[in-house]
């Protein structure tokens, strides 16, 4: 009974979930300050909203469990570039943020094999440009 209990109230993190964790972690180390996770707005969704010393920085985190069909960055495309820059002007105007401070985007890359216990990291710094009718950064 217990058991049964247990395993409908835990479930293990999905892949793409634990990739999110690390991605965190891994920033945390180089000095960021994460100050939102999957930031939803009618708009999109961010993975990650971080700041490093004056710059917002709005990371898309894209996790697979090899790189046989390309590297996961691949996966960011035109069209996910222009939801990712609607979603953060729309952050960016929720938090009174537009005009105040800079921005950018940027992309990890996370290969993470089964039964590793670490995956290989690929950070992407400006990754793109805001894309779009919507570009506001500089």
């Amino acid at each position: 009974m217990m058991l049964t209990w247990l395993r409908a109230w835990w479930k293990p993190k999905s892949l793409g979930q634990r990739g999110e964790d690390y991605a965190c972690r891994y920033l945390k180390k180089k000095g960021y300050k994460i100050v939102a996770r999957q930031d939803r707005s009618r708009l999109g969704e961010i993975d990650i909203v971080a700041v490093q010393q004056r710059t917002v920085v709005f990371v898309e985190v894209k996790t697979r469990s090899d790189d046989e069909k390309g590297s996961p960055d691949q996966a960011v495309d035109r069209d996910k570039q222009e939801r990712l820059t609607r979603a953060a002007l729309a952050f960016m105007d929720r938090h009174d943020l537009l005009g105040n401070c800079a921005a950018r985007f940027d992309v990890i890359s996370i290969v993470w094999p089964p039964g590793q216990s670490r995956p290989e990291v690929r950070h992407f710094e400006s990754a793109f440009e805001a894309t779009g009718r919507f570009q506001m950064f500089s």
